[in-house]
């Protein structure tokens, strides 16, 4: 599968001591498939706070998703169903080793596009931060019609 323009939705809910939040973002971004697994990327914007850094997602199935982001505020994520990983993640003013536990991934991805739901909690020094749930939908975008 060659890279594809897409419309990437993302829906974020996070509880921290009793506290939910959330947070929806909908950009544009590409989608390709490498081997098995699905690409999703995108460039953060000034909404965030990381304008000027780039997205990409790795989805391998619903084992896995690898999310890394470039300069300037570098960080590797990784979420894996029943795995803690210790992950670097630039705050922007540093960085800082933190725990990610996967507990959850369910994938309905192909070579069209298709929906990412993935829950994780988020340790600092094994002290536990925030529960996360994170929704990525990924639409093709219509090729313009020919006038």
């Amino acid at each position: 599968m060659k890279k594809k323009d897409v419309m990437i939705e993302i829906s974020g809910l996070y509880t921290q001591d009793n506290d939910t939040d959330s947070v929806d973002l909908v950009t544009d971004g590409t989608y390709a498939k490498d081997h098995e697994k699905y690409i999703i990327s995108y460039e953060e914007s000034e909404v965030t706070g990381m304008a000027g850094c780039r997205i990409k997602m790795t989805v391998d199935g619903e084992q896995s998703v690898a999310i890394a982001r470039s300069a300037p505020a570098e960080s590797e994520l990784v979420v894996e169903r029943g795995v803690r990983h210790v992950c670097h993640y630039n705050t922007g003013m540093g960085f800082m080793s933190i725990g990610i536990s996967g507990s959850r991934i369910s994938s309905t991805l192909d070579d069209c596009g298709g929906k990412l739901e993935f829950s994780y909690s988020l340790d600092i020094n094994t002290a536990l931060a925030s529960e996360n749930t994170v929704t990525v939908t990924v639409r093709e975008i219509p090729a313009p019609e020919a006038i």
